[in-house]
């Protein structure tokens, strides 16, 4: 801190100052809840273990096990996330992490391209656990990650805003129909606060540009987003990839509501699209509309429940307030939606 010049210590402190009033608003996750995710994905290492995956632990990860453990209150389980994904994933030269590391392959991280998901994030935690704790060195960490990824992944295409997935293989000259996006990246509660970190008018634009093409990604009977998506000319399933919407693309509208985006029709549109004949939310193959896999476990069924809740006013079932992790994502998903019902919605409770 001593060796730091005067004027970074005053912006850091302003910058505290102001992620604070969006830390203050953050739901909580109750402490039995993140006692049982951690006991079940948080390793004594620090890494968030994706059980469902080969135990490989990724970018994403760590900063849903940030953000999760900062809502829970608990600095010491954040700094021991944070250790492991400071030492072990941000080995880049920009700032930015690689986005997989195999406890059975050697060198561990054998893909170092990023994840635009994952960095965004690993500097949102960051940010608000720092501007809560008073742990400046959070926050400057959070302001390189957000300076790189405004430099590196927030684009313009054609007057629009867009956020490339990763920093190599999505953009112009690395393939026929780039850009490639994938709308589920867009994590619109963490944008203003990137735009406090690395202060630019383009974060408000990827926040608006990012809604408009929900609004417009519309494809086969279901009327759903693709999981990967072209914007080389108007938006269009991307080439080489499973034309589908996804385990990704389920979180999209989790990630509207926390940002307090209630549109009704888009939200309907993609309960509707997603969920199979039998009431179950579900991966849909876009050129048929069939379902792929159902997703019965309680946190990808949330999911509806709480467009339910905010839409109309509809109480959550016991069935997906009770909380009993099997697999990583879907338990990230259900607490992340539990927090978010308890802080804004207690009345669906």
């Amino acid at each position: 801190m001593k060796d730091r010049p005067r004027w970074i210590i005053i912006g850091m402190f302003a910058l505290a100052v102001s992620v604070s009033s969006a830390a203050a608003q953050q739901p909580h996750v109750s402490k039995e809840f993140w006692s049982l995710y951690k006991a079940r994905f948080l390793n004594g290492s620090g890494r968030i273990v994706d059980n469902a995956n080969g135990d490989i632990s990724h970018s994403e990860g760590q900063g849903y096990g940030l953000l999760l453990s900062f809502l829970a209150d608990n600095p010491a389980d954040f700094e021991q996330i944070w250790s492991f994904t400071r030492t072990e994933l941000l080995i880049r030269d920009d700032g930015l992490a690689a986005w997989k590391w195999d406890p059975a392959a050697t060198p561990h991280v054998t893909d170092s391209n990023n994840a635009t998901d994952g960095d965004i994030l690993i500097a949102y935690a960051l940010a608000l656990a720092g501007s809560s704790w008073h742990r400046l060195d959070y926050v400057e960490q959070a302001v390189r990650i957000a300076n790189s990824l405004l430099s590196h992944t927030v684009v313009g295409v054609k007057g629009q805003t867009v956020l490339l997935p990763a920093t190599a293989g999505f953009g112009a000259g690395e393939r026929e129909d780039a850009p490639v996006i994938n709308p589920s990246y867009w994590i619109f509660e963490a944008l203003p606060v990137m735009a406090l970190l690395a202060p630019s008018d383009d974060w408000a634009k990827l926040s608006e540009d990012g809604l408009a093409l929900l609004r417009v990604s519309q494809f086969g009977p279901r009327r759903l987003p693709a999981e990967w998506e072209s914007l080389a000319q108007k938006p269009k399933p991307a080439a080489g990839f499973p034309q589908e919407f996804g385990y990704n693309a389920v979180r999209i509208p989790l990630y509207l509501m926390r940002a307090n985006i209630y549109d009704r029709d888009l939200l309907t549109r993609l309960s509707q699209g997603m969920t199979n004949e039998g009431g179950t939310l579900s991966t849909i193959d876009l050129e048929t509309g069939r379902t792929k896999e159902p997703l019965s476990d309680p946190g990808y069924q949330i999911i509806n429940h709480v467009i339910g809740c905010v839409l109309n006013g509809t109480k959550l079932p016991a069935s997906v307030q009770q909380f009993e992790p099997i697999l990583y994502y879907p338990s990230t998903l259900q607490l992340l939606a539990l927090a978010f019902v308890r802080e804004r919605h207690p009345e669906c409770l």
